[in-house]
């Protein structure tokens, strides 16, 4: 299972590097589309999906890689509580990510039920770019669910401490 989650975690990180690789052939298309007088809509609207998608798509991988900005002045300052202390924000982060998963999969069903379109000149349907925010929004919570139980049976999370941090588990 580990294996598993490990590489869907990695997975979003890959998918993400290609939404920004996304953004500068975009960007490249744009400014080429431009020098030769071409019309290219709504260009600026899918560099901002990829962007979007990009963003959301790698953070669980984040998460795992200790990425996020993360304040252990506190956790430090708990001493022997500090497990307590990482138990109650991995709680009030899984909370947090399965509320904002939740929605952004009603924000899907509702932009396709309600066939919402871009306001751009390409008329995109919405609910193809707001997909790979809910899957990445879905892909967060899992992890912290994921790093919440271990850190309930385990007593230790699955984030990879960096150097910087002293490397504590």
């Amino acid at each position: 299972m580990r294996r598993f989650l490990t590489t869907l975690y990695t997975g979003g990180g890959v998918l993400a590097a290609l939404c920004l690789i996304a953004i500068l052939i975009i960007i490249v298309a744009q400014m080429i589309c431009r020098w030769a007088g071409i019309s290219f809509p709504g260009s600026t609207a899918y560099a901002g999906y990829f962007m979007a998608a990009a963003s959301f798509l790698a953070l669980a991988y984040a998460l795992n890689a200790d990425s996020h900005i993360r304040v252990n002045l506190l956790l430090t300052a708990l001493g022997r509580f500090r497990a307590w202390g990482e138990t109650w924000c991995l709680a009030v982060g899984t909370l947090a990510t399965c509320w904002l998963a939740w929605n952004a999969w009603r924000l899907v069903y509702w932009s396709h039920l309600l066939n919402d379109i871009s306001q751009e000149r390409d008329a995109l349907p919405m609910w193809i770019p707001q997909l790979p925010v809910a899957v990445g929004a879905t892909l967060l919570a899992i992890a912290f669910v994921d790093n919440l139980l271990c850190q309930l049976l385990t007593g230790r999370d699955n984030i990879v401490k960096a150097e910087a941090d002293g490397g504590h588990a």
